[in-house]
């Protein structure tokens, strides 16, 4: 079976083909075309099964991350969109929650105000109410208000709907009905609503993420149908499907129906990439490092297992959605960032980025400011010749050019400029992976960081000496390891039902009930997906809280029969959870299940471990020496470096540093100080 994984990144799009049955892998790297992915997507495919000798009929799954929605939120470059609510409640979208971003800032921005997804004029109420406990009807649905609005918001030339009701995660009939008098009286509109994109409480979360997905809706969707058309005209028939926010991959039909599910669709591959690299050489605690041309995503593996964000930490643009997302953290830190001095005389790097066009001034496409990439070619860190493996030529006249113009307003010698880039961009992704494990009590020393993206060996060393963490992973590939991240996933959806239990009164068979039906719905998109169900297997878990918390924890519960002894279990593990989350536990106080969820995943195809290509001896991997600098005792120093062809390492064998590394998709860093190992899982083990 062939596999291609794509991701679609800042600057390049990277790409992999993955034989099954011959273990072979082939990589690809075409730039990103920002005016419409699709088209670098299918033209680097194309260029990738030439490039492998496969006929691209011979193609079965096309597997892809993309960003578009994010970008789209991120530049608030969506749908004009409309919502229809319960009377009474048209301003939630704006009032939110009491909390704020920045709690002491009183000239902070709040997003869904400042940048609302849904213009007031364009909020229509509407006759109904639903009530707890099991959704029954209070005041019936007024559908001639429902038909008003939608003539409202269609004669406003509004192009996408969200429909929000208080209550319809307990009971989503109204919500369904208005879509369907909507659908009616709007065929064109692109319709949404909250019981099917996010059916749990929290009214100001779950219409914000009906809101958000009709927001990011339209583009989304029309997207994926010009790839998917683009990739049939490319030649191939392979099936497509898309990375999603939570680690597994969905169909195009889903991506069209939720296009909110891929808010985090390109990072999360990279955490599953991650992840993926540190089992070939049995890492499991891990620090996923993926370092692209315009950011940094981190993300958390504990005992093999990727964390996953809970109701309070899933924002996006500054909007909170209720939607199943790998815990990744992003910031502006890539070979793109740009280096400057502010309006203060503050030396600052990131987070604006020279992006893909005209990219750093080492592209050679008209790039006029100093960035992150010119750094590493005025240090000696890139090596012209090696780039891309031969494929592109940096213009290393250029990156001096930027880089003394920033030394000028440094008053600073071209050097010691270019180190001051490098030293302020790895603090700043030192203090984001601190964010993510010193200051929720993960002690980053009992981690190896695994380095990937076309940026993330160059600085891995560098980031992890200022962590503490004594081991550096380099996976095999790692320019495209979130595109290998994409082969390495399955397909996965997540059910939902708010439940409101306290452990003083718990009713099991309300449950047991609960479970089914969400076992149930998730067989059902399995079935419509055409799986075989002995390739799939489901996952149950809760929701749990202390009574009076304001969040909850989310914890496995047992498989089988619900009954007194499976939620005892699921009980105590969540005194454990919360024990680790906060240092304490209760185990005498009452605990409340918030929510139940189902998770189903559906076996995919994998590939093979990969067979490392290596060489018999050190000499024979040297492809020449080259000066290159580091800071010595806090003074830059040029030293004679080695370049090492990755492809002829010998295995096992200790490389003491300063070296590069170069291979087609990256360059590796070695700083003096540090050892490298080719190791027989095909990693580069760098140990500080």
């Amino acid at each position: 079976m062939r596999l291609i994984g794509v991701d679609v990144g800042g600057t390049f799009t990277d790409l992999v083909l993955a034989d099954t049955e011959t273990g072979t892998v082939t990589i690809h790297k075409v730039p990103t075309t920002p005016e419409d992915p699709s088209i670098g997507v299918a033209e680097g495919v194309g260029g990738l099964c030439d490039h492998a000798g496969v006929s691209r009929a011979a193609i079965d799954h096309v597997l892809h991350g993309t960003t578009i929605a994010t970008n789209a939120a991120l530049e608030h470059r969506g749908a004009e969109c409309g919502m229809i609510t319960t009377r009474g409640y048209r301003d939630i979208l704006h009032i939110g929650r009491h909390q704020r971003p920045q709690h002491y800032s009183i000239r902070q921005q709040i997003p869904w105000q400042a940048t609302p997804l849904v213009k007031r004029r364009h909020r229509h109420v509407v006759t109904e109410r639903l009530v707890p406990p099991r959704g029954d009807v209070l005041v019936p649905l007024a559908e001639d208000e429902v038909r008003a609005a939608a003539r409202a918001l269609r004669e406003a030339g509004i192009t996408a709907i969200a429909i929000g009701f208080l209550f319809s995660y307990l009971n989503p009939a109204h919500e369904r009905r208005a879509r369907e008098i909507v659908r009616e009286e709007h065929p064109d509109a692109f319709v949404t609503i909250s019981s099917d994109v996010a059916p749990q409480f929290r009214e100001f979360e779950r219409f914000t993420t009906a809101a958000m997905n009709a927001f990011v809706g339209p583009k989304v969707r029309d997207y994926v149908a010009r790839l998917d058309r683009r990739i049939g005209e490319a030649g191939l028939t392979a099936d497509l499907h898309i990375m999603a926010s939570n680690g597994g991959v969905v169909t195009p039909a889903m991506v069209a129906e939720r296009p909110v599910v891929t808010m985090l669709s390109g990072p999360a591959a990279g955490v599953l990439g991650g992840a993926w690299a540190g089992a070939l050489s049995d890492r499991k605690n891990l620090i996923t490092f993926d370092v692209g041309g315009t950011s940094a995503d981190i993300g958390i593996v504990t005992e093999g297992v990727f964390a996953e964000a809970t109701a309070r930490d899933t924002w996006i643009a500054g909007f909170p959605l209720l939607t199943p997302m790998i815990d990744i953290h992003t910031i502006g830190a890539g070979g793109g960032s740009i280096a400057r001095v502010d309006e203060g005389g503050a030396f600052r790097v990131g987070p604006q980025s020279a992006g893909a066009r005209p990219g750093p001034a080492a592209y050679g496409r008209g790039g006029t400011e100093p960035t992150v990439t010119d750094a590493h070619v005025v240090l000696g860190r890139l090596v012209p010749a090696n780039f891309l493996g031969g494929a592109m030529s940096l213009d290393v006249a250029a990156s001096e050019r930027v880089i003394d113009g920033l030394a000028a307003k440094l008053g600073l010698p071209r050097e010691a400029a270019a180190l001051g880039v490098l030293t302020i961009i790895n603090a700043n992704m030192a203090n984001a992976i601190r964010s993510r494990t010193v200051q929720k009590g993960i002690d980053p020393r009992g981690y190896a960081l695994v380095a990937f993206g076309g940026a993330g060996p160059l600085h891995g060393a560098e980031v992890a000496r200022e962590l503490g963490i004594r081991e550096v992973v380099v996976p095999p590939h790692p320019g495209i390891t979130s595109a290998m991240g994409l082969l390495t996933s399955d397909l996965k959806y997540d059910a939902l039902r708010t439940a409101f239990q306290a452990s003083t009164a718990f009713d099991l068979a309300r449950m047991a009930e609960d479970f089914a039906a969400m076992e149930a719905e998730i067989a059902a998109r399995f079935a419509a997906d055409g799986i075989d169900p002995a390739r799939t297997r489901t996952a149950r878990a809760a929701d749990m809280r202390y009574a009076g918390q304001g969040y909850e924890l989310r914890v496995a519960v047992g498989d089988g029969a619900v009954e007194a002894g499976t939620i005892a279990a699921a009980l105590e593990r969540f005194h454990a959870a919360h024990r680790a989350e906060y240092g304490h536990a209760f185990p005498d106080s009452v605990v409340e299940i918030v929510n139940l969820r189902v998770t189903g995943i559906g076996a995919r195809p994998k590939p093979n471990r990969p067979v490392p290509r290596h060489g018999d001896g050190l000499a024979g991997a040297t492809l020449r020496e080259t000066g290159v600098v580091f800071a010595v005792d806090g003074v830059a120093e040029r030293m004679v470096t080695p370049v090492l062809a990755r492809e002829r390492l010998p295995l096992g064998t200790p490389i003491a540093g300063p070296a590069i590394v170069v291979q087609t998709d990256t360059t590796t860093v070695v700083p003096p100080g540090c050892t490298l190992v080719a190791d027989a899982g095909g990693n580069l083990i760098i140990t500080l």
